[in-house]
């Protein structure tokens, strides 16, 4: 397959080479092995698990062993065109092209799965642009490098990412310090006494947690990041990991006339309202929901290609619990529906906790399981009301 020449036009054209570009396109060649597809891509399109970057250095992998299959690989296995670091500036939807730094590229559909950026936050100081994100793997190549040969690592954010970096890191041998703003590690996600848990373990790991503040400026001496936090505490680290949070990428979206919310917006079938224009993954908003998730990934694809070969089919997301990788206390997490009223309830089993969220009648709206009740997890999953009926 040539890489990097645009074609007159592709049936099915994605562009986005992560997670949700290729499994759509895996989705679409079960049903139909000749259509003719193209995947457009800034990055090289290499096919690689970007959940595993955050256990990465744990495992002894570095960057490159990351990369399951290289971009002519994924080509020859998906019979497909890929036009790798093809950057996409405009959607004219009226003559169905694209325009790209390698010149137009026709579609008769488009997928847009774009992905997410890292949130930065403004910070203050003389390192205050030191601060790394990681969310692909050139720059997980880049932390790596960052890291090599240094102790300490300040990690903003104690969310999903931000915990699991934390365990991959201390792990690894670094001394780690969390700061959040918030109360509590996962504090969007579980009940006070499972993030009290989750910190203790990784406390005795070796992580050091800063709540209830934020940075307020990273200034470099010489060979030392200096970190000031609003509470007026200071911490002295190596390297300063940013892991704040996911913003949907909405910017070809929103100059090509496709409605955005929090992400792009699209109906069931995941159409925008754009003709012949749709939208998943990290970057999609579905009835509200933006699920930058795994799962919610793998369903959405599935139901998506069903559409691009010929039978419209509407997307559906079960209960799907979402697993920490924090291995020093494995954690399994279905949080109740934004605005769902109950109260947890918590069963502190041996070498574990199992905290269930109740409404008042005693339905199960979400839980969370860890240590050794993570074994309950497909029980507790069939109990679960779908997330999208």
């Amino acid at each position: 397959m040539d890489q990097n020449t645009p074609q007159s036009s592709s049936a099915i054209v994605i562009i986005g080479s992560g997670l949700a570009g290729y499994t759509v396109i895996r989705e679409i060649r079960k049903l139909n092995k000749e259509i003719p597809i193209t995947l457009v891509t800034k990055e090289p399109g290499y096919f690689y698990s970007k959940p595993m970057l955050s256990t990465a250095l744990a495992n002894k992998k570095d960057a490159a062993q990351l990369v399951s299959t290289p971009a002519e690989g994924m080509a020859t296995q998906l019979n497909l065109n890929i036009l790798s670091e093809t950057d996409v500036t405009a959607i004219d939807s009226t003559k169905q092209v694209l325009t790209s730094n390698k010149g137009e590229i026709a579609y008769c559909k488009l997928v847009l799965a774009l992905g997410a950026d890292q949130i930065r936050l403004p910070l203050q100081g003389n390192a205050a642009k030191e601060a790394l994100t990681v969310n692909d793997l050139e720059d997980y190549a880049k932390f790596r490098n960052a890291i090599s040969g240094k102790k300490k690592v300040a990690i903003l954010g104690a969310g999903l990412i931000g915990c699991e970096f934390a365990n991959d890191l201390v792990l690894g041998g670094y001394e780690v310090d969390v700061i959040d703003l918030a109360p509590q590690a996962l504090g969007r996600l579980i009940p006070e006494v499972a993030a009290n848990d989750l910190q203790s373990k990784l406390s005795a790991a070796g992580v050091r947690w800063h709540f209830n503040t934020t940075v307020q400026s990273i200034d470099r001496t010489n060979d030392q990041l200096n970190i000031t936090l609003a509470n007026g505490a200071l911490i002295a680290s190596d390297v300063v990991l940013s892991a704040v949070g996911l913003k949907p990428r909405l910017d070809l979206a929103k100059t090509s006339g496709i409605a955005t919310g929090v992400g792009i917006q699209v109906n069931r079938e995941l159409e925008t309202n754009v003709p012949h224009v749709y939208a998943l993954g990290d970057c999609a908003e579905v009835e509200g929901l933006v699920l930058p998730y795994v799962m919610p990934i793998m369903q959405a694809a599935r139901a998506l290609a069903v559409t691009l070969t010929g039978q419209r089919t509407a997307l559906t997301y079960p209960a799907m619990p979402v697993m920490v990788k924090t291995p020093t206390l494995p954690t399994i997490v279905s949080p109740p529906a934004k605005g769902a009223t109950g109260q947890w309830k918590n069963n502190i089993v041996e070498g574990g906790l199992e905290a269930r969220f109740e409404s008042a009648d005693g339905k199960l709206l979400g839980f969370v399981l860890m240590g050794t009740a993570t074994t309950q997890r497909g029980a507790l999953t069939k109990e679960l009301p779908a997330i999208l009926a």
